[in-house]
């Protein structure tokens, strides 16, 4: 066998592993990949400890870098056997793939660089991947569509509570003032979205009556409206559900409506096609 052949064999052997799930090899490197992703995220968090970077610093930089080097030679790798490397460089994965490495060697031409090592945390985007969860997610999909549709609702919402942020902050403004910390509109309009929001952090709060009369309404307000935009939303999710049943026809009576579950016609009994 000659050298290219050989080279075309490993290629496809490696191609089968690393971008497959079908062999046992290509499962026991999911599960060894989807570990060193979590074990590398979990030492971000860890990094971000004070008293644990100072004791363990050391030993969480080289166990970084130990993932590090393992995800080069993977990403490596995953050019060498990609049937089209340059398609694989630019799709998301790939952009995330090399994301997930590159800080690392930033700090060592940059030192300054190292909040750029948060960046690891898109490797948790990388089990996606493995678990082959996109093409699963179907309802997620629905989901996506359905807040596609109510954008328009949603914009014009947005736009009348800025217009009711922007009143309620000026009134505020005029009748508390900066002895009270409303030290200008702009801070109004913090207290205001807070406030209406129901959040409530209390670090900026009205001391006359009159503004304090304000703030309960702005309160109420906020719980009145708050549950406009989740109504649209799921009003659009149902609409997609709906659609999404009557997608599913019967070949042979040609019923529609079906629930996405279902494996057979509910009036005939026929098998009915896969869901959409």
């Amino acid at each position: 066998m000659t050298k290219e052949a050989d080279d075309s064999v490993l290629r496809l052997r490696l191609r089968t592993i690393i971008f497959g799930t079908d062999t046992r090899a290509g499962r026991y490197f999911d599960i060894a990949l989807i570990i060193c992703i979590v074990l590398s995220v979990a030492l971000v968090l860890l990094q971000t400890i004070g008293h644990v970077q100072v004791e363990y610093g050391e030993q969480i930089m080289m166990l970084e870098w130990f993932f590090t080097i393992i995800f080069t030679i993977e990403y490596a790798l995953r050019l060498y056997c990609s049937a089209a490397r340059l398609q694989y460089m630019r799709s998301f994965y790939g952009v995330v793939d090399l994301l997930s490495i590159l800080p690392s060697y930033l700090e060592l031409i940059f030192p300054g660089a190292h909040m750029a090592l948060l960046i690891r945390v898109l490797r948790l985007f990388r089990i996606f991947r493995v678990l082959k969860l996109i093409r699963y997610l179907s309802e997620g999909n629905m989901l996506l569509r359905a807040m596609k549709l109510s954008g328009r609702k949603i914009f014009v919402f947005f736009f009348s509570i800025s217009l009711l942020v922007m009143v309620l902050s000026t009134i505020m403004y005029a009748v508390e003032g900066p002895e009270n910390g409303f030290t200008s509109i702009p801070q109004s309009m913090y207290w205001t979205i807070v406030t209406i929001t129901t959040v409530g952090y209390g670090d900026i709060t009205p001391h006359t009556a009159l503004g304090q009369a304000i703030a309960a309404l702005t309160m109420l307000l906020g719980y009145s409206i708050i549950a406009i935009p989740s109504g649209i939303v799921t009003a659009e999710i149902h609409q997609q559900m709906v659609h999404r049943r009557d997608l599913r026809r019967c070949p042979n009576c040609l019923k529609t409506g079906h629930d996405p579950e279902a494996h057979y016609c509910n009036r005939c009994g026929g098998e009915l096609p896969e869901d959409i």
